[in-house]
């Protein structure tokens, strides 16, 4: 069995790069060991646009990131898991909001914080809740002049 040097250094590179990508990939999918968080739920209308792993902000500041998404079959609403680190503490009169980064940009869970000074527990529950805004739709009323009260 011979051990060529280049095939070493190339074997040492292919199982570094496959660590940094198995890394990645963890912290991807929310699975990363980076600090601890608890989650809270929210019910939406429409979370077109999030998926698993999609970043929760609050003041344009990633505090979280969504990890469980379920169409609750009662009310055919989806609600959101969304685990927030637990150095923040959201007021319980907050509001969630399915936002866009812009034209082009994806979307992202924005929290609205509120005024109380009592704050949710871990697995607490969000009402207060606006999903996506479909901008086709929004558009296709434009154009065609529907939802206007014009007579």
């Amino acid at each position: 069995m011979s051990q060529n040097p280049v095939e070493i250094v190339v074997g040492g590179v292919v199982l570094a790069a496959a660590i940094a990508f198995a890394v990645f990939a963890g912290q991807t999918a929310g699975i990363s060991g980076g600090g601890s968080s608890y989650p809270l739920t929210a019910s939406f209308r429409s979370v077109e646009g999030v998926s698993v792993g999609t970043d929760v902000r609050l003041a344009g500041v990633k505090v979280g990131t969504v990890s469980r998404l379920d169409l609750d079959p009662d009310t055919y609403r989806a609600t959101a898991t969304l685990n927030v680190t637990d150095k923040i503490l959201i007021p319980d009169d907050s509001a969630v909001i399915v936002s866009s980064e812009g034209l082009l940009g994806g979307n992202f869970v924005e929290i609205s914080p509120g005024g109380s000074m009592d704050y949710f527990a871990p697995g607490g529950e969000i009402t207060d809740t606006q999903g996506a805004v479909s901008l086709i739709s929004l558009l296709v009323q434009f154009v065609t002049g529907s939802g206007s009260s014009e007579e």
